[in-house]
């Protein structure tokens, strides 16, 4: 399939949306009420540290709500006001926040149903709104949505979009896309409906078997088992990898990005010659921003004297994790939690362990005096942070006056 010439079709459909239906105004009025806080834009102006009582919070100075979410956030209110009367539907949660797409589902706003792993549309009708998220939506949605006639609503982030015009020319040049991200998560999924041969490395110890075996050769069985779910079909690491180029799921950490695209382009100059290199290896920076920021702003503030770390953001939410990661890897206590309802009481804290468990930690707010370090991830509306805080705030209060 020409994903290309498809994707271009589509955006010249009077069916396709991409820039919104002239609702921002009234849209924007009701995000600020929905999801800004005073207490947040009080810390961002105290210089990111604000104290009350014996509570020191050091705010990360990037944090929240990124561009690209505010934007798919608000194509998503526009577009019920749009449609006051229209069944609407969106393929995915428009950004990994619960309390936003809780907000969504209020609005009349229907999630495609997962049946066995995989998305019934076969109860979307034609002429029904269908919004695509945040991550975007893989090609094969796309035809089918397009095939019914339904009215499409494309927020896909921009910086998602740059990636699928790398793949693209990765696919052109006869290239194998080596995606770094995780192969079930519904960005990688649509970046790589638009790859042709591609391979997902989820991290850098994966990265280093790849290119152990494209210089030393290997078990092509064991390859391929270790790689089932995380290759284009027809695969052959024999074959397949003579020309590689390199993209990513955007909210992966950038410096590991950065190391493996760099051990890809040592290894195939190793095996081809430098004068040969451009023959085989592709680099295009397809890092995300925002990402970026957060992660610099994470880097920042762990080197500060903290006696913990909260970290917010949806449980399924990659950049989020990575945030927790930081903080874990210089073995500051550190909560991942979504929402202030986690937090039970200064003696037990309900929180996500970096393996994606749950687990629950008693005596996790320490006494007297202390400095907590606060981020969160790209889909974390300020008002989230803003209740964790308080709470934090109450409970130390309330022990202080016992």
């Amino acid at each position: 399939m020409d994903t290309k010439a498809f994707k271009r079709s589509l955006q010249h459909s009077e069916n396709y949306h991409r820039r919104g239906f002239g609702h921002q105004e009234e849209v924007a009025t009701q995000l600020k009420s929905e999801y800004q806080s005073h207490l947040i834009q009080e810390i961002r102006n105290s210089n990111y540290n604000f104290q009350r009582d014996n509570v020191t919070i050091r705010l990360a100075q990037a944090f929240g709500f990124c561009w690209g979410v505010e934007r798919a956030v608000a194509m998503a209110y526009e577009t019920r006001q749009h449609f006051p009367t229209e069944q609407i539907w969106i393929t995915n949660e428009i950004i990994h926040n619960p309390s936003v797409n809780q907000r969504l589902r209020e609005m009349e706003v229907k999630f495609i149903p997962v049946t066995n792993g995989n998305k019934d549309f076969s109860i979307v009708e034609s002429g029904d709104v269908v919004i695509l998220p945040a991550f975007g939506a893989s090609v094969q949605e796309m035809q089918i949505l397009n095939d019914k006639g339904c009215k499409i609503v494309d927020t896909t982030c921009p910086w998602v979009s740059k990636v699928w015009n790398t793949v693209e020319k990765h696919k052109k040049g006869e290239f194998t896309s080596i995606i770094h991200g995780k192969y079930n998560h519904e960005e990688t999924v649509a970046t790589s409906s638009f790859a042709g041969k591609y391979l997902i490395v989820l991290n850098m110890q994966q990265a280093e078997y790849v290119v152990n075996y494209i210089l030393n050769g290997g078990d092509k069985c064991e390859f391929m088992a270790k790689f089932a779910k995380a290759c284009s079909a027809g695969f052959d690491p024999d074959i397949d990898l003579e020309r590689v180029g390199i993209a990513n799921q955007t909210t992966m950490l950038k410096g590991e990005t950065e190391e493996i695209g760099k051990l890809f382009e040592r290894t195939m100059m190793k095996k081809y010659g430098p004068q040969e290199l451009n023959q085989h290896f592709q680099s295009f920076n397809t890092i995300c921003d925002a990402t970026q920021e957060r992660q610099d702003a994470m880097f920042e503030l762990v080197e500060e004297k903290v006696d913990l770390m909260i970290v917010i953001g949806g449980f399924n939410s990659s950049n989020t994790t990575h945030l927790q990661e930081i903080a874990v890897e210089r073995k500051i206590p550190s909560y991942h939690i979504d929402c202030v309802e986690r937090i039970k009481s200064n003696n037990m804290i309900e929180h996500r362990e970096l393996n994606g468990e749950l687990k629950l930690t008693e005596n996790w707010l320490p006494e007297g005096e202390i400095v907590v370090g606060v981020t969160s991830g790209a889909s974390t509306p300020d008002k989230v942070v803003e209740n964790i805080i308080e709470k934090i705030f109450e409970l130390k209060q309330s022990v202080a006056m016992v």
